[in-house]
């Protein structure tokens, strides 16, 4: 047990921002680290304010009861998508394996920390998300004094089995690919496979609530949370505990998770070794054949390296080219279905032309493609190894041209499938939809352009794990947020807009704006290149 507690808190130690800062002499350091607890902060003040508007507007509709199976709804939900993202990096194939095998602990024993690391570092988003609800469900049920901190150490309970059942559905995925020699191939495939299942699952509970022809808001929402609590029980444990102090509810909800905890990392400590081992792995072939050696330019050998150090990686594929996939599939899907119809289950078949829906085309198609830019992690992806590139005969202006042009060749095709998908469906004129594809094409570059700027600008190399700056860092954050409310909002506006103006002309101004918008955002990358940050 000791040992145990040891080898967690070097973990949580050696990756500490807080600790990071308290020693560093860097200043600029210390800026980044202050810049990412600011971008934070700002997020727990965004999930926050939602979690308490939320709980408000059950209240005043007299569904303040139906409050805490949605506070455990949502973090269930959180938890288990976080932790499925993060269990290839942190539980398998990770960056310190070697290092970690080689001390005197059991296989599940590593396995276990590296779980409660996630778990630990996760923690404060639930918090923050639980104890607003809190709040809320205060505010309008009154309920007894033991309710407040029952709910909240309850909410420490709460992630556990969610996590539990994504890292073991984590692990099958590991296993499964560890038996094969293109293992990052087959795992990346099945985590692509299982994610789209995840996301289709809201369509599914949908038409179960359609097929009971619930019209009613309170009757929906009643049956809704009646139907999660009576499949996933630890909906049904958490509201009997809160609404009726329930000791055996409290006392199955921690029972479960135990036993869940020792069953999962019992059954993983056995293929722990083997699996990582697998996958860390590649085969050498033999059957080396001569081939004349192609001739291409620095800036499109860069952007090779850069497919190649993305095929490579599980979590980079998987969290990069997610948006790309989603963007074909629905393109398809519109294809065949059609695009009023899609946008009749959008709406819940509200009263409207779809038509006028038409110039948001390219910005439904970015709301999947740019949300995540490799040019925003690909900067702090060289980490340790970024002497290596400073000592390269090449400039960095050139380097991050290549990174940027890898971004534009991942794209760029996606957007003008989906465009063009989109465009047939809905009927679009030949005019407008070529507008719409150089539309696309601007968003992109944007989409690339900045995402170099907040990659260069924040770009962290005292990494440990890849998780760390693929999806925590604070360049992701500062590219995702402002990027992701502001594509809502010019959804809604070009709707508006396109009411009372030709939809050529809305494209023809978008294009401008977001030609301009990638103009200025390559001057600045190119400016943060030449200064030679870090």
């Amino acid at each position: 047990m000791r040992g145990n507690s040891i080898l967690f808190k070097t973990l949580l130690l050696s990756t500490s921002q807080r600790n990071i800062y308290k020693y560093t002499k860097e200043k600029k350091k210390k800026g980044r680290i202050i810049t990412a607890y600011i971008g934070i902060f700002c997020l727990y003040a965004m999930l926050i304010g939602y979690s308490l508007a939320t709980c408000i507007g059950y209240g005043k509709m007299g569904l303040i009861n139906a409050v805490p199976a949605i506070c455990e709804v949502t973090l269930s939900t959180l938890s288990f998508i976080f932790t499925f993202f993060k269990t290839n990096g942190y539980l398998f194939n990770f960056k310190e394996y070697d290092m970690l095998m080689s001390l005197p602990f059991e296989a599940k024993t590593i396995a276990a920390c590296k779980f409660l690391y996630m778990y630990v570092k996760s923690l404060p988003w639930y918090l923050s998300i639980s104890v607003a609800m809190l709040i809320g469900y205060g505010v309008f049920a009154h309920p007894a004094g033991i309710v407040y901190p029952l709910w909240i150490f309850l909410t420490l309970v709460l992630p556990l089995i969610p996590m539990l059942l994504a890292a073991f559905a984590g692990f099958i995925i590991a296993k499964i690919g560890s038996h094969f020699k293109k293992n990052n191939i087959v795992q990346t495939i099945l985590t692509f496979i299982f994610i789209i299942f995840c996301f289709s699952i809201r369509y599914i509970i949908d038409a179960l609530i359609k097929d009971d022809k619930v019209e009613q808001t309170l009757e929906t929402i009643k049956n809704a949370n009646d139907k999660v609590g009576s499949v996933y029980l630890p909906v049904k444990w958490f509201k009997n505990a809160i609404l009726y102090q329930g000791i055996s509810d409290v006392l199955l909800l921690i029972g479960v998770s135990l036993i869940l905890f020792s069953v999962v990392f019992h059954i993983v400590g056995k293929s722990y070794r083997n699996i990582n081992s697998a996958l860390t792995s590649h085969e050498v072939s033999r059957n080396y054949k001569l081939k004349a050696q192609k001739k291409n330019s620095v800036v499109n050998a860069i952007a090779f390296k850069e497919f190649k150090r993305m095929t490579g990686s599980t979590v980079y594929l998987t969290n990069v080219a997610m948006g790309e996939v989603l963007s074909v599939i629905f393109g398809v899907v519109t294809l065949i279905l059609g695009f009023n119809k899609i946008v009749a289950v959008v709406t819940q078949n509200a009263p409207f032309d779809p038509a006028i829906l038409q110039p948001a085309i390219p910005f439904i198609l970015y709301f999947f493609i740019g949300m995540v830019a490799s040019t925003v992690c690909s900067p702090s992806l060289e980490g340790k190894n970024y002497w290596i590139v400073q000592s390269l005969p090449i400039s960095k202006k050139t380097l991050y041209r290549g990174k940027m042009l890898f971004n534009m060749y991942l794209t760029v095709p996606f957007m003008l499938f989906g465009i063009i998908c989109m465009c047939i469906s809905a009927k679009v004129p030949l005019i407008n939809t070529v507008l719409y594809m150089i539309l696309g094409v601007a968003l992109c570059a944007f989409s690339t352009t900045w995402g170099c700027v907040c990659g260069i600008r924040f770009m962290r190399l005292d990494w440990e794990n890849e998780i760390e700056v693929i999806k925590q860092s604070a360049a992701v954050a500062i590219y995702m947020l402002p990027n992701m409310f502001a594509v809502m909002g010019l959804v809604v506006f070009v709707v508006i807009l396109g009411m009372h103006v030709d939809h050529k002309i809305i494209a023809i101004i978008m294009i401008v704006i977001a030609s301009v918008l990638a103009f200025l955002s390559y001057l600045r990358a190119m400016a943060l290149a030449k200064r030679n940050i870090k």
